[in-house]
Order: C-alpha cells, then sequence, then structure tokens
C-alpha cells in the first residue's frame, strides 16, 4: 500500500537538482509524495522557490528567507526583497531563519538579528516559520523565549535531546525529523521522536543533504526517500507506517494552511 508522504523540507532550488527536478517529482509522486516544501535559504534560492512552488502548483510550496548562514553575504536590500515576496502564489513559511554555532559564516548577534527580523514578518502575514537549529538549540529556546508571542512554526531537522524537544513544544512548534533520525547511533534522536505528541510531529529530507538510511551518504538525497524516515519513525513510536503517514502529511498541510 502506497503512503500518504509530505515532505516539509527539501532544497529542490539548489544546483543539485538543475535539469532534473521533473524526474524527482516523477519519483516522489510514485513513492506517494502529496506535496513538497521548498526552502530558500537567500533571495536567489528563495525567488527559485517562488517560481518552482508556480510551475508545480499545489503540489511545490515555497518558504522564504535568509538562512544564518547566509545573513552575512546578505546585501542591505535583501530582506526588503523576501518581504515583497510574501504573496506569492504558493509562498507557505518564513524561513529558514534561527542560529547556526556550528558553521562560522555569520557573527551571532546578526544571526539574532534576522531571526528577530523573520519572526516579525510570520506576525504581520500570519505564516509560519521554519527553523535552522545547529549546536544552538539553547539559544534558540532563549531567543523564542523573550519573543512577545512565538509563531507557528517548525523545528527543521531536529536533532536536540528530550529537554530542548520539550522546550519547543511547549511553545506549540512542531518538531521536523530528518534522515539522522534513522541513523544507527541516533538512538537518543529516536527517543524524542517517540515522545512528541502526533499533532506536533513532521517528517522531511532536507534533501539533497542528510540520506536517510539504507541510502546514507548517496547524494542527492530526495522527497522520495522521506519514506524511509516515516517508517523508521512509525517503528520507534509503534504504530503503522500507513497510520503515521496520514497524521503527519495532515499536520504539513493544517501548518501551512493548505486543505487537509
Amino acid at each position: 500500500m502506497t503512503l500518504t508522504l509530505f515532505d516539509t523540507h527539501a532544497h529542490l532550488n539548489t544546483d543539485a537538482f538543475d535539469g532534473i527536478v521533473d524526474d524527482v517529482i516523477t519519483r516522489a509522486k510514485a513513492a506517494g509524495v502529496v506535496g513538497i516544501n521548498v526552502v530558500g535559504i537567500d533571495v536567489k534560492t528563495s525567488r527559485r522557490a517562488c517560481e518552482l512552488a508556480a510551475e508545480y502548483p499545489d503540489y511545490l510550496f515555497a518558504t522564504i528567507g535568509i538562512q544564518p548562514n547566509s545573513a552575512a553575504e546578505a546585501d542591505e536590500g535583501d530582506f526588503a526583497q523576501i518581504e515583497t515576496m510574501v504573496d506569492l502564489p504558493g509562498v507557505k513559511a518564513i524561513g529558514e531563519t534561527g542560529l547556526d554555532c556550528y558553521w562560522d559564516d555569520t557573527p551571532l548577534a546578526l544571526q539574532h538579528d534576522y531571526f528577530d527580523r523573520h519572526m516579525q514578518l510570520c506576525r504581520n502575514t500570519g505564516l509560519p516559520m521554519v527553523i535552522h537549529m545547529r549546536e544552538s538549540g539553547e539559544l534558540i529556546v532563549d531567543q523564542l523565549q523573550r519573543q512577545s508571542s512565538v509563531p507557528a512554526g517548525i523545528m527543521h531537522s531536529f536533532t536536540g535531546d528530550i529537554a530542548l524537544g520539550k522546550q519547543c513544544l511547549e511553545m506549540g512548534l512542531h518538531l521536523s525529523f530528518a534522515g539522522m533520525v534513522t541513523f544507527k547511533k541516533s538512538d537518543e534522536l529516536r527517543g524524542v521522536a517517540a515522545i512528541v505528541p502526533d499533532d506536533k510531529l513532521l517528517i522531511e529530507t532536507d534533501a539533497p543533504y542528510l540520506s536517510p538510511e539504507p541510502l546514507r551518504g548517496k547524494r542527492p538525497n530526495e522527497p522520495a526517500r522521506v519514506e524511509h524516515t516515516l517508517r523508521c519513525l512509525a517503528d520507534v513510536r509503534g504504530v503503522s507506517p500507513e497510520r503515521l503517514a496520514a497524521i503527519t502529511t495532515e499536520n504539513a498541510k493544517r501548518l501551512f494552511g493548505l486543505q487537509v
């Protein structure tokens, strides 16, 4: 039986997919993927996400923003350009934003500033946010807790521990799991995935990165492979893949304002 899947985070707007988007979508549909959120990391890729959403309406959707590792290279007017895209057809979220303490590309103060800007844009538009977290979970929670209100959104490719996961859930955020949850040494992360409430759980590929087992290391990762992550989570949670696929797809559609 084919599963009903929704890949909430893929970068089909990058060079890895030049000239092969049609083929990638064909394979995704064959695997049961009914929707893909294409995520921008700067003005160029955000614009491309919008173009893809227009080219494949009601199947590809766009998230627009300036990722923390891109903020240092952004021109002064780049965020204003992001703001002009919010009303384009297919734009369903803001991001990816957040904090990254792994790479040393952008000063942390500037990352905090851009994170605040994205959250305010979410408040202004009513769109959810997509949060990038790399070795920065506590800092992200601290910044969220200082907000007057925390927009709805996704902790994308969640890799924190149970305590961090619970803090994010308490603020109303969804936790999305990518290929890393399938890796052999990811027992702790699978433990987090086991306790997420049904209505806050999402799946993603982060394509072209993070291919799940048994395809780990094989690039480009692509949306059709999200099935492996879903089946891992179903096993961890002791439910059928069909049931969990339906739950996570309904969650994605609700969050992105799509017809459930």
